[in-house]
C-alpha cells in the first residue's frame, strides 16, 4: 500500500459551522482540508490547505503554465471522460507537477486503475474525489495501492472517522480498569461474532454494558484445550450489549448479522473495520463482570468459557474463567453521554447502571 496516504476534507459547512468544525477535524488527525485558506483566517490550526490559491501548501493551478511558487507543491485538477484524458494528465504531469486532482465522471474504477499504474512511476501524487465514505475506501485499495489522497466532501464528523479507519490512522484512548465483581447470572443469550476477515493476536471487539464503558474482548485466535483456534471469531457478550460501530454508532449485539461492519481494534487502540459473514446467537451460561476506573464503573455479561478473554495491560490474555478481583483489564471509557439510535446526543442526560 502507499505510504502517508491523506484524507483530505472538503468541509461542507457553513463559515460559522467551520469554526467547530475544524477542531474536530484536528482531534481525529485530519491534516489537510481542501479550502480556501482565507476561510480558515487567523484560527490556530496546523492543517495544510489544498486550494486553487497562492497562499494554500498545495497550490491548484488553473493553467497549464508550470509554475513553481517557493515552498509550495503544485498540482492540477483534471476531469476524466477517455483514456485520451489519462494520457494526457500523464503528459502535464511530466512537466513538474506534484499531484494532480483526478474527478471521474460516472466513477469507474478502470480509469483510476490506468492512472495509478501510469503516474506511480514519475512519482506525482494522485489525489481522488469521494462523496461517501464508501467511495473513500474503494480509492484507497485499488491495486492494493490506491491513491496517495482521497478528497472527501463531507459535514458529518462520524463520517470523518469512518473514512479514517481505511487509513489504518485512526485510534482509541484505551486504559487499564480494575475487576470489582464477577458473579454467575446464570443462563442467557450470547453472540459470537464471526468476520470475514482474519482477526490477530491482540485484536477483539469493543463489548459492554454501557456505551461509555466498553471491554476489549479478544478473538478465537488463542485455542484452548477444548477448542482449535478459531481467528475470524470474537465471542462477543450477551444479546442486549453495546459494540463500537465503525461510524462512531453503537449497535446492540442483537442487531449484527451478515454483512453488517464491526470495529476491530488492539490494545493500543489502532483500530480497522471488518465485516460480519455470520453472526450466531445461542444460549448459554452467562457472567457478570464489572470494572472501575476514575470513578466509572461498567459491567459486561459474556459467556462462562475459558474461549472468552480480556487483554491485559502488559498485552498477555486473561480467560473470563480465571479471572480475579483487582486483575487490571483494558477497555474503552469516557464521560457518560446521552444517545439516540445509537448517536450521541451531547446536551442529553443519561444514567446507565
Amino acid at each position: 500500500m502507499s505510504k502517508n496516504r491523506e484524507l483530505i476534507i472538503s468541509p461542507k459547512v457553513s463559515q460559522t459551522q467551520l469554526a467547530k468544525f475544524l477542531p474536530q477535524l484536528e482531534s481525529e488527525g485530519i491534516k489537510m482540508l481542501y479550502i480556501d485558506p482565507k476561510k480558515i483566517g487567523n484560527k490556530k490550526t496546523k492543517i495544510q490547505t489544498v486550494y486553487p490559491s497562492p497562499t494554500s501548501n498545495y497550490v491548484v493551478l488553473e493553467k497549464e503554465e508550470v509554475v513553481k511558487p517557493k515552498g509550495k507543491k503544485i498540482g492540477m485538477k483534471f476531469q476524466v471522460l477517455s483514456n485520451s484524458d489519462i494520457e494526457h494528465i500523464l503528459t502535464v504531469a511530466k512537466k513538474g507537477l506534484d499531484f494532480v486532482i483526478v474527478e471521474v465522471k460516472d466513477w469507474k474504477i478502470i480509469p483510476l486503475e490506468n492512472i495509478i499504474a501510469k503516474l506511480h512511476k514519475i512519482h506525482t501524487k494522485i489525489f481522488a474525489i469521494a462523496k461517501t465514505p464508501e467511495e473513500v475506501r474503494k480509492m484507497f485499495s485499488i491495486l492494493e495501492v490506491g491513491v496517495d489522497g482521497v478528497i472527501f466532501n463531507t459535514d458529518s464528523i462520524n463520517e470523518v472517522r469512518e473514512a479514517m479507519l481505511y487509513l489504518g490512522t485512526r485510534s482509541f484512548e484505551m486504559k487499564p480498569a480494575k475487576i470489582i465483581e464477577i458473579k454467575e447470572v446464570g443462563d442467557g443469550e450470547r453472540v459470537c461474532v464471526d468476520t470475514a476477515s482474519m482477526l490477530h493476536k491482540g485484536e477483539g471487539m469493543l463489548i459492554g454494558s454501557r456505551s461509555n464503558f466498553l471491554f476489549l474482548v479478544h478473538n478465537e485466535s488463542v485455542g484452548s484445550s477444548f477448542t482449535s483456534p478459531r481467528p475470524f471469531r470474537v465471542n462477543a457478550g450477551a444479546v442486549h450489549c453495546y459494540t463500537l460501530s465503525p461510524d462512531g454508532t453503537t449497535n446492540y449485539l442483537s442487531e449484527i448479522e451478515t454483512g453488517s461492519e464491526v470495529l476491530i481494534l488492539n490494545s493500543k487502540g489502532n483500530a480497522r473495520r471488518a465485516t460480519v459473514g455470520r453472526s450466531k446467537i445461542e444460549r448459554r451460561p452467562m457472567l457478570m463482570i464489572k470494572a472501575s476506573i476514575e470513578g466509572e464503573v461498567g459491567g459486561i455479561i459474556a459467556q462462562d468459557a475459558e474461549t472468552i478473554r480480556f487483554v491485559k495491560p502488559n498485552g498477555q490474555l486473561v480467560s473470563v474463567t480465571h479471572l480475579k478481583k483487582g486483575d487490571m483489564v483494558m477497555v474503552h471509557s469516557k464521560p457518560a453521554t446521552g444517545r439516540h439510535f445509537g448517536m450521541e446526543v451531547s446536551d442529553e442526560y443519561i444514567l446507565e447502571k
